[in-house]
């Protein structure tokens, strides 16, 4: 992937200190990943009047935002920067001199206002004959950000999600595994000189969320308060959430610790891992199972800086569990839902995906090489009958391990889940 040289004259950028370091930034990146992503971006650019972005702050959105503006007569703002807000004091204005270029909007959330004018320039725009590629808007919270549009763009913009780097976005997938589950994939932390570099930046990335932007969203949450709950967090990672347990430790109430973790949830720094739910007469669990989605976020709230200590953690087994997911999950179809499943008995599945073509994928989780199944697997699997069986495990070779259950590297799995979008 490359970045084209005529990305000055084609995007309009601002000339401080931020922009110039994004561009650097987004050069560095280029060089070494290509995001799946970008394809399917440019896609529903080509049908839809805008797209909105989505992701954490330093997952990429603004490096890849500004590799689609090169390509084509683009004007990037950045909502940040007092400089743009100001070009936007009269946006109808501004934005209509701009209606022959796609205009990149970063952290969109900064002026929810916007929504309504985009909604009649994109109306405006449809009786000209300009139907289609207007606005890209790149944002950090998602729900926030649906809540905004859902009725002043409803039927205008199409969302899409960019997490941390996966495993098939890597050139040397094998080779880099590891590293990419100790380090986590973002782009900073991943791509770091070395493991203390790697770490160094994880922690101020969450100095930065604790100290600034989550302020910025709400009710003002204490910051060391919130440090202590996404470190309980990350030792409780993939375990049964239990709010009064963690509202009992942090001091506060259950209904703080339901607002906390909704907007962590929205951040897209959690993932609350639903039960499977249904009629089959059984005693479900009914409690979501969390996850901190990135595995770097849960190893730096830990101390954990190099693979070694990792394997040596409490955390290992539960952190490999959700670098699993987030990995099945970037490539998963749109319309791919994730749970889990569990009964009272102990019939267990650690993952249950149903994809859009109906199928339905039962999935175990191994950290060590593979063995057979346990006894619950069998059982959960009578229950749901699903359409395929796998163990996943740190292992390359495929091979049948039980009735109609296969041993899969997660490398392979990816590329079969790939095929069904």
């Amino acid at each position: 992937m490359a970045v084209r040289s005529d990305i000055r004259k084609n995007l309009s950028l601002n000339q401080h200190g931020t922009i110039l370091a994004n561009l650097t930034f987004c050069v560095r990146i280029a060089r070494m990943i290509r995001r799946q992503l970008l394809p399917h971006i440019q896609a529903l650019l080509s049908r839809h009047p805008a797209v909105g972005l989505l992701g954490p702050r330093q997952v990429g959105k603004t490096t890849l935002a500004l590799e689609i503006g090169a390509a084509q007569p683009s004007v990037y703002l950045d909502l940040e920067s007092p400089t743009d807000r100001a070009k936007l004091d009269n946006a109808e204005l501004y934005l209509s001199a701009h209606e022959d270029k796609l205009v990149i909007l970063d952290e969109i959330q900064r002026m929810p206002g916007l929504f309504q004018t985009l909604r009649g320039l994109i109306d405006t725009g449809r009786r000209k004959g300009h139907k289609i590629g207007r606005f890209l808007v790149l944002g950090s919270s998602s729900l926030e950000l649906l809540q905004q549009s859902a009725e002043t763009l409803a039927g205008r913009i199409i969302y899409t999600e960019l997490g941390p780097f996966h495993l098939n976005e890597l050139e040397n997938p094998l080779e880099l595994l590891d590293q990419l589950w100790v380090r986590g994939g973002f782009p900073n932390s991943f791509l770091a000189e070395n493991d203390a570099a790697s770490l160094e930046w994880r922690q101020a990335f969450i100095k930065t969320y604790l100290e600034r932007d989550i302020p910025q969203l709400g009710p003002r949450i204490p910051a060391e308060t919130f440090r202590r709950f996404w470190t309980m967090l990350a030792h409780l990672q993939g375990t049964l959430l239990n709010a009064a347990s963690l509202a009992t430790g942090l001091g506060i109430s259950g209904t703080s610790v339901a607002r906390y973790l909704d907007l962590m949830v929205d951040l897209m720094l959690v993932r609350r891992l639903s039960p499977w739910v249904s009629n089959m007469g059984k005693r479900l669990v009914r409690s979501p199972k969390i996850y901190v989605r990135d595995s770097g976020l849960v190893h730096a709230l830990l101390g954990i800086q190099t693979w070694d200590v990792l394997l040596g953690h409490p955390v290992v087994g539960f952190s490999w569990e959700g670098y699993i997911i987030e990995n099945l999950m970037a490539v998963a179809p749109p319309g791919t839902e994730a749970f889990f499943y569990r009964t009272s008995a102990g019939a267990e599945i650690d993952l249950v995906l149903t994809l859009p073509s109906n199928q339905l994928w039962a999935i175990e989780i191994k950290r060590n090489m593979v063995s057979k199944p346990k006894k619950g697997f069998h059982i959960a699997c009578d229950d749901l009958q699903p359409t395929a069986r796998f163990i996943i495990y740190p292992g390359t070779e495929r091979f049948a391990v039980a009735r109609e259950t296969e041993a899969i590297g997660l490398l392979e799995i990816m590329k079969e889940l790939n095929t069904h979008a």
